[in-house]
């Protein structure tokens, strides 16, 4: 697990040059450096045999139900996994079992927004095959009561998906900046943030942006 560091926002690239020598922006550079690294890594986490996503599941499930962070949230924002995501579904399950509210995102346009979840059955298949919530259920509500922002600070845990991760807690996502946008006005929601992933995602540095979010800690299975 790599703990919580200081900062929570990415530093920037320098500007490059491409392949026939002409300069590039730094927005330019960035969005092609990540698209590379978004598919060798995508190309190996796809390649983890049955067994190998089999025993990572119960292993993030172990470590995430025993993680002080999960057992006394009341709320737990998470994501219903897809394709060779680090499979979640104990996760979930474990959660709504325990009393937790649940929260599960939704892709609505540009954003995404999250609703509660009182049963797994009633996930639907949605943005790019992900299964969400229904719309009409119960939206996730962020804000501070004066005098109780740290008891809303601890009482809570947002778990994220990515791409690729590094030491350092850099993330890449994949590619629509969904979690970033979420998470920037949300301070408290960001320092309970717990990234997920299979140890062929880690890399030794993430190419980050002004504006990518780092999650608080980051544990690898």
């Amino acid at each position: 697990m790599i703990p919580a560091g200081r900062g929570n926002v990415c530093g920037n690239l320098p500007y490059t040059a491409d392949e026939k020598g002409r300069i590039m922006t730094k927005r330019d550079d960035l969005r092609s450096v990540k698209k590379t690294l978004r598919r060798e890594i995508l190309a190996k986490r796809d390649a983890l045999s049955i067994q190998q996503q089999e025993a990572a599941k119960k292993e993030i499930t172990k470590k995430i139900l025993e993680h002080s962070w999960c057992r006394e949230a009341e709320r737990v924002l998470a994501f219903a996994s897809y394709g060779s995501e680090l499979c979640t579904d104990q996760i979930l399950a474990e959660t709504l079992w325990t009393g937790k509210m649940l929260f599960l995102p939704k892709i609505v346009g540009d954003e995404m927004i999250f609703y509660r979840v009182k049963d797994l059955c009633e996930l639907q298949v949605g943005y790019k095959g992900i299964r969400e919530p229904r719309e009409g259920n119960e939206p996730f509500g962020y804000g501070r009561t004066e005098g109780t922002s740290d008891a809303i600070n601890e009482k809570i845990l947002m778990l994220m998906p990515g791409v690729a991760f590094d030491m350092e807690r850099g993330r890449m996502g994949y590619g629509k900046g969904f979690y970033d946008r979420f998470l920037a006005d949300k301070p408290l929601l960001a320092s309970r943030t717990i990234g997920i992933a299979h140890a062929c995602q880690l890399v030794e540095k993430v190419p980050c942006g002004e504006t990518d979010i780092r999650p608080a800690q980051v544990i690898f299975v």
